[in-house]
Order: structure tokens, then sequence, then C-alpha cells
């Protein structure tokens, strides 16, 4: 009933009686409660020997018979714990349990009479951190004029109190939440808010009410310890039959630390519908408390739905545009989780990445999590980028497929017993990795004052002030993914692969071709897997055959000796393995296109021109990679340049890059533009082409126009304007298209001339840079036969 568990709190003076809140189910509970009375247990627990009380753990009795009390009593919560059997040193429910027909936890009472003479070590009588009478009111500054709320604190209070008794002996990984609407909707500050509401929004305030305690039912998680060790149980096999978890113990442990003293955010990357049963296995088998997921609706249906609820999602609708009650709702439930220190986990870009590569994120539950910090009640919430990747997937298939104009299928049971049925093969490791915590308190102070979450009038630079930090916090945690995001053997692999057109390698090549990006990597120390495996023979041959068993890579055996290549029709598959370390080799692409351009420029300018196309390069990639500030990215790149000319500076000091600067990249090894970026270029080149072949007078119509830049897409390809089949993907199309309105080249113009030169000047600015990447490929030793 205290927020710390001293065990005889107003130690200065000794309590003249005590009154114990008894939490029991029956007749078995009151009786072995009872007998730990009468036997002396609360005098051996607390060392006070005053006459005891017993009042049931309801607001009615504790109403009638201790609120009005004058003394001041020591109050102590109590009840019985039941346990499931000891299993290999774990009490965990099984399956096997519900042979009973009844729940270890809380079996029912003819159980109840057999377990206390069979098995006596499956129950003990439980009490809460106590609490004076006078503290209790203390904590509760409106108990004198109403007596009911203050009994129903006293009943939450025990209930909190218990819940913290039993999780000190089954484990943190059981701490779930209790009577969560009630106690929201007893808050003075949320009725208060929807006091507000109604007035603002002329509603009747009994109508808010109705609303927000609907909305409250909704949405909150009934999470269930029993359903959640069956759960996990059941869940379990679907990943660790299928992929081989490495997870990161040092970043386990740093956490659990952190998790003492703040509420954690864990905001994973997100590439399949295992996500959240792989992190959740995790942080369950190092007993963290289970987080509370945010969920989206679409796998909301029987039994997902039921079961996910009980084992803490949180279903939240997708649209609620303009309902101020349901956003009411949404922050303080936000606002209570993490008061209480609850966990959180949402998977901030929205959705599955289509591409392998993390997507932009989403702010909408940032800018909530921010209104509930800022909301006074919570001291700090520590933000957690959370890394997940996976060497094979056996979904990639339909995500490609998706890609290219297919219809997404929708989630149910039939597609449920589908995805299942297809985790059956084994697809090597699955690794997460946790980058470093940031605070969101520290990360919003630059808001400077504060906006509240219900002040509707703020100005409007206050909101645009608040809207930019949030911004720049989904971009830190974007970062932080990226920067613990490793380098697994089949993005190395499809590197390699898709960077020779059309070709397909001997193993003695793909390795030759493959060592000077090792060397590159190490040289950086960048994550990665176990890429050693790959300049082994033996190893690299293992990689590509399970390549092949997925149908990415296709081998011919009918020679001299097998050669690979990327199959027929398994260009996206390839990239989105590819694309899940693409973000390391970014800055290395850019370099050599920046090269290429100022090479083509005159002597003594070329330096600044170099420079000035990296800046726009950087620009144009913008919504496909998470780059830092100009400075930032200046400093990278210098960098970068030095791993390939040790002497630039020595040699650019007049201003002049040089002709043999290309004799440098060459000898580098490998080059990375044809590899990296071709793909985002030709996919804005499609975009960049409709826009100037249109009628500047029209609106777009984005979803048709991006339906026509599929087909044309497809033209193009078959034409080999485009390289490769994964430059025609809507994600990809997408981001062009967000690239060309951020340009200003969508909207209609007042100058409809200047708008088809604009369009006309981008369109011809990527076919410029297409023309480049061709030129860096050549370069490459991996494309020039005799080099290997």
């Amino acid at each position: 009933m205290l927020d710390h568990d001293s065990r005889l709190p107003g130690a200065a003076t000794i309590p003249g009686s005590v009154v114990a809140l008894v939490d029991a189910t029956g007749r078995v509970e009151r009786e072995l409660i009872g007998s730990w009375l009468a036997e002396g247990g609360i005098a051996q627990e607390f060392g006070t020997s005053a006459p005891v009380t017993q009042l049931d753990l309801d607001a009615d009795a504790i109403g009638d018979r201790l609120v009005g009390r004058h003394d001041d009593p020591l109050v102590v919560p109590v009840r019985v714990l039941w346990l499931p059997p000891e299993r290999d040193g774990v009490r965990r429910t099984s399956f096997g349990d519900l042979l009973t027909l009844s729940n270890p936890r809380k079996p029912n009472r003819l159980m109840q009479r057999r377990l206390v003479t069979t098995a006596p070590d499956r129950h003990l009588v439980l009490t809460g951190a106590p609490a004076r009478l006078s503290e209790l009111r203390a904590n509760n500054p409106g108990a004198a004029g109403a007596p009911e709320a203050f009994a129903r604190a006293i009943v939450r209070a025990g209930i909190v109190a218990l819940e913290r008794a039993e999780r000190a002996v089954i484990g943190d990984r059981y701490k779930v939440p209790r009577l969560v609407v009630e106690e929201i909707l007893d808050s003075p500050v949320f009725l208060r808010r929807l006091d507000a509401i109604a007035e603002q929004t002329d509603t009747p305030a009994r109508e808010v009410y109705r609303r927000a305690e609907r909305g409250l039912r909704e949405l909150v998680a009934a999470q269930s310890r029993l359903v959640s060790d069956l759960f996990t149980q059941a869940m379990r096999p679907v990943h660790a039959s299928t992929w081989k978890v490495d997870d990161d113990p040092a970043g386990l442990d740093r956490l659990r630390a952190l998790n003492r003293r703040y509420p954690l955010v864990f905001l994973p990357s997100h590439r399949s519908y295992v996500d959240a049963f792989v992190l959740g296995d995790i942080l369950a088998r190092n007993d963290f408390p289970p987080n509370h997921v945010v969920g989206g609706a679409n796998l909301k249906f029987w039994p997902i739905g039921p079961i996910a609820r009980r084992t803490g999602t949180v279903f939240i609708r997708r649209s609620f545009g303009d309902d101020e009650v349901y956003k009411a709702v949404v922050e303080e439930y936000f606002a209570y989780l993490l008061a209480k220190r609850f966990n959180l986990e949402w998977y901030f870009e929205g959705g599955r990445t289509r591409t392998g590569k993390l997507r932009p994120p989403r702010y909408g539950l940032l800018n909530y999590l921010a209104a509930a910090l800022r909301s006074s009640r919570i001291d700090d919430v520590m933000l957690v980028p959370v890394s997940i990747t996976y060497e094979r997937l056996n979904e990639i298939g339909a995500i490609a497929d998706e890609q290219t104009g297919g219809s997404k299928q929708p989630e149910g049971l039939a597609w449920l017993a589908r995805y299942v049925r297809n985790q059956q093969h084994s697809a090597g490791h699955v690794y997460v990795r946790f980058g470093n915590p940031l605070s969101a308190r520290d990360r919003l102070a630059a808001l400077g004052d504060p906006l509240r979450p219900h002040d509707f009038a703020a100005a409007p630079e206050v909101v645009e002030r608040e809207h930019l930090a949030v911004q720049r916090l989904a971009f830190e945690v974007a970062v932080g993914i990226n920067d613990v995001t490793p380098i697994t053997v089949n993005a190395l692999t499809t590197l390699v692969l898709l960077g020779v057109h059309e070709r397909a390698l001997t193993r003695r090549e793909l390795r030759t071709a493959i060592a000077p990006v090792l060397d590159y990597i190490g040289s950086r120390d960048l994550p990665c897997g176990e890429l050693v495996t790959l300049r082994d023979d033996h190893g690299l041959a293992v990689v590509l055959e399970q390549l092949a068993v997925a149908k990415v890579v296709t081998v011919y055996r009918g020679g001299l000796e097998p050669v690979y290549s990327i199959g027929a029709g398994a260009h996206l598959e390839a990239a989105f393995y590819r694309n899940s370390a693409v973000h390391w080799f970014a800055n290395r692409a850019i370099l050599e296109l920046a090269i290429l351009t100022a090479v083509e420029a005159p002597e003594g300018d070329q330096l600044r021109v170099g420079w000035e196309a990296a800046y726009r390069l950087r620009d144009l990639l913008k919504f496909e990679f998470f780059f830092p500030e100009r400075a930032e990215f200046t400093s990278q790149l210098t960098a970068e340049m030095l791993r390939v000319d040790p002497e630039w500076h020595r040699r650019t000091a007049a201003g002049t890059v040089g002709s043999e600067i290309l004799a440098r990249l060459a000898e580098s090894g490998f080059m990375m533009a044809h590899r990296v970026l071709r793909s985002f270029f030709d996919a804005q080149l499609v975009v960049a082409e409709r826009l100037a072949a249109r009628d500047p007078a029209l609106a777009v119509d984005k979803k048709a126009f991006l339906d026509e830049c599929l087909q044309v897409g497809r033209q193009m390809l078959l034409q080999q304007r485009l390289h490769s089949p994964e430059s025609v993907s809507s994600e990809l199309f997408g981001s062009a298209l967000k690239l060309a309105d951020n340009h200003r080249l969508l909207e209609p113009s007042d100058d409809p001339e200047d708008l088809v030169a604009r369009r006309t000047r981008f369109a011809g600015e990527l076919r410029a840079i297409g023309a480049r990447i061709n030129r860096a490929a050549t370069l490459d030793p991996s494309n020039r036969r005799e080099a290997l």
C-alpha cells in the first residue's frame, strides 16, 4: 500500500491496532489466512502484537468499517498465492496443467482443498506493503469529502501492494496492471479534462463520460498470467524451430538496471509478424515485465485478438479523426501505464518494411507519449531502439508480391494457419540488438513552455515546435536501430550478386568479390553476423545452398563447376535481404558518385563541384536513408574519402580532385553506387518522367499515379531502361513521390511553364545520375571478367 515495503511504516509509534484486508476467493483461502493470523503471522512479519481485525478487501466493507475510524490502525493487505508445480526449477503454467480443468494460479475450490493436503509447497500466505490509515488519507487529499472514492482508492492500493509482493516471488515477467479503468475514471485530472471537452464541444458531460468509459474498456489490455504462460509456450515453436535467436546479453543487463528507475518504451524495427513473439520471448526469459504492445486492428481477429489482449496487446483504432474523447482516453492510458512504470512496445514504422530497410517513422504514438510525459506525472521515459534482423524470412515472397501491385492478404484464421505452416523450415539466425536508450525528457526539453495535453488553444508556433521535437526524436530512434543492425551473411551475399547484372558467378568469383567488402566492414568495426563463414569455400557454399532452397538464388550445376545468380523473379526478395544492411554503405556510394561528378568539372573547380554533388545526392535520398546534419555528414564523407585515399587532403589542396582518384576507387576492390543506390534512383526516374509527361494543370491522384508508375516501370524494365526488377516497387515509387512533393513538383502551379521546366530538369538530373551509376559499375572489379 506504500510505494516501498517498509515492514512497519510510521516506526516512531507502535500501532494500537491492525486491520488485515483479506483478499480471498472462498472458504479455503479464508481458512488459510485465518489460521495464519491466529498463529501470529502479523506479529512474526511486522513485529507488533496489536490486536488484528479482519476486513474483506472490498470497497463497501472498507467504507463501512475503516474509512470513518478516528484511530490510526496499521492496514495490511493479505491474500493466498497459488503456484504452478515446479518443473526444471521454474514455476510456469503448461498445457498439461489444463488437464485438471483448473488454472494452477487460480485453482477452483476443490483443487485448493486437495493442494493444501497433497502439495503444501504450492501456496503461501502473502502480505503487501502495509500503511497507516493516516498515510492513506494523506495520499488521497480528497478523502474527507468523498468516502466512497477513498474506499475504492484503498482497494486499489491494497491490490497493487499485493501484486508487488507476488512479483517478488514469481518474477517481474508477471507484472500486470489491475483495476485500470476504475482508477482512471476516478482520476480528478482526467475528469477535469473530460469536463473541458464537454464544454468545448457543447456535449453533455454524462455523454462524454460514457464515451470515455467505453473507449477505455475497448482500449485497456486485460492481462492474464495464465494466458501469457500458455500463449508463450504455444507461439515459441513458431520462431524457435525456425530461427536460432542471437540476443544481446550486455544490452539486456543495461536495460534491466534502467528499468528499475524508468519505464521503457521498446521501438523495434518491423520485418516480420513474429517480431513481437521473438522480442517478447527474449524479455520473458530475462525476467522483464511484459510489454504492453500497441497493435493494429488488422490482428484483432479471433482467436488472436482476444488472446493478444490477455497478453498485453493494446488495439488502437487506426483512425479517430477529431474524436477528442478518444484522444483523451489514449493519452490518459499511456500516462497511466508509464506513471506505473509499465513498459510499452510499438512498431514506429507503422507496418512491416516491404523493402528490407527502415521505413520513415510514424509520429502519432510518439505524440501521445510526449503528451503523457508533459503531464508532470512521469519523471522520464527511456526509448529503446531495437533491431530485429533475420537471415532469412519465409514470408518474404508475399512481401515482394505486394511491391509489384499484388494485394495484401487479409489476416484471419486461415491466414494464421498458413503462416504458421510456412515457418516450419530452418531460416538461420535472428539477431536482436538493443541501441542506446534515449531519454524522452532530454530530447523534448527543447520545447520550452510545455504544451499540456488538454490545452486546445495552444499557439500554432508551440504546436509546430512540439511536432519538430517529436520528429527529431523519431529520427534518433531510427538512427539508433540502424547503428546496431548487423550485416548478415545473406545481406552481403545478395549485395554482391545483385551488383553483377545478369551474370552468374562461381564460388571463387564470389569470394573474390566479397573479400574487399569484408575488409572494409572490418576496418569500420561494423556490427555483423557470422560473416567469417563467407571467406571459406564450404561456408559460402552452405549460405548459397540455403538461399537456393529459399528460391532467392538459382544454381546451374551442368558445367565445370556450379555457378550462382539471383533467381528469375527473385530480385525483390534478394533486395530485401541486401537492404537490411544497405545503410552501412550509403555514404561510400554517395562518395563514388560525387567523385565521378567532380572529375567532369574543370580543374580548380572539382572539389566544390564534388561537395555540391554529395549534398545534392543526400537531399535526393533523404526519404530513403536517415542522414545526419550537414556538418556531421561532411565529417562522415571525409572519413570515407580517407579510407579510399589517405593522401586525400594533400591531393586536393589546390581544389582539384584529379583523375587518379578513380584509380584509388578501383584499387579499393569494390564499388558500391550501383549495388546500393541504383534501385532508388531508377524508381525516382520513373516518377520524374511520368510527372514530366503530365499536364501541369492536372492534380495528381497519388494512388492512380503509383499504379501508373508500376505499369510504366514494367515497360521500362522490358526495354532495359531500368536495370533490375527491384526498381519496380510501390514502396520505392511512394518514396520518390514524397521527394517530388517536397520539391514542389506535384501540385498545379500558377506558372505552368515553370512547373513543366522544373519537372523536366528533375528527370534530366536523374538520367545523369543513372549514367554515373553505370560508370561506377564499370569500375567495379567484379564486373570485369579479367579481374576474376
